[in-house]
């Protein structure tokens, strides 16, 4: 079985990104939504990912962005894949030319076969919890397995979010068999700030899934 893709979302911190990376994490998220607590500056981002290990990608987080924004930020040379998590269409996010992650928030009503549609050209596929006010880093999950079904027909760029913690990640994979996973909260301290033996307890809880 093949091991599952993991990735810590929100760093703020380098040596969260560090500790992430020494437990086994295959990638990190960087925030550049301004209104999220977990928001980092362009200018910070060399710094946050000084040290890293290739193996492990660094992901910018959008939503609703610039094109401006994201090229400024693809200017770092610094990002490996960008998440986009709001209302962006297909071909706002095509334009960059870089690998992309489309977030689908998953609704009680949601018609999600039709939604992953539009996004194609999408390297991954990433299912969020909805919150009518909040945008990721609820700390809510949804029913998984409304979204089981999913995962075979998207051929291995499914990636499972929405409340995921040390105590749940192993049943979400083990109901879903997402390709990936991604945490934020689920692994704090408080919003920003990582607790790396929470990243441990998560990344075990992946590990023993398999």
């Amino acid at each position: 079985m093949q091991k599952t893709w993991t990735k810590i979302c929100g760093i703020t911190r380098a040596q969260d990104a560090i500790a992430a990376a020494e437990l086994g994490a295959d990638a990190i998220g960087v925030n550049f939504y301004p209104k999220s607590p977990r928001a980092i500056s362009v200018a910070d981002l060399p710094n946050l990912v000084k040290g890293l290990p290739e193996r492990v990608a660094v992901v910018a987080l959008f939503v609703n962005p610039t094109s401006e924004l994201v090229r400024e930020v693809m200017g770092t040379g610094a990002v490996d894949l960008l998440q986009f998590h709001g209302e962006e269409s297909a071909e706002f996010c095509e334009q960059f030319e870089m690998p992309y992650m489309k977030v689908v928030a998953v609704k009680a009503d949601s018609d999600l076969k039709s939604e992953l549609a539009k996004y194609e050209s999408a390297q991954y596929i990433l299912l969020d919890s909805f919150d009518p006010i909040l945008l990721g880093g609820t700390g809510k999950t949804f029913d998984w397995s409304k979204v089981k079904e999913l995962t075979e027909q998207q051929q291995g760029r499914l990636i499972l979010a929405g409340g995921l913690a040390p105590a749940n990640v192993r049943e979400a994979i083990e109901i879903v068999q997402p390709f990936g996973v991604d945490v934020s909260s689920g692994v704090e301290a408080s919003k920003g700030i990582k607790d790396s033996n929470k990243m441990k307890l998560f990344i075990e809880g992946v590990r023993a899934s398999g």
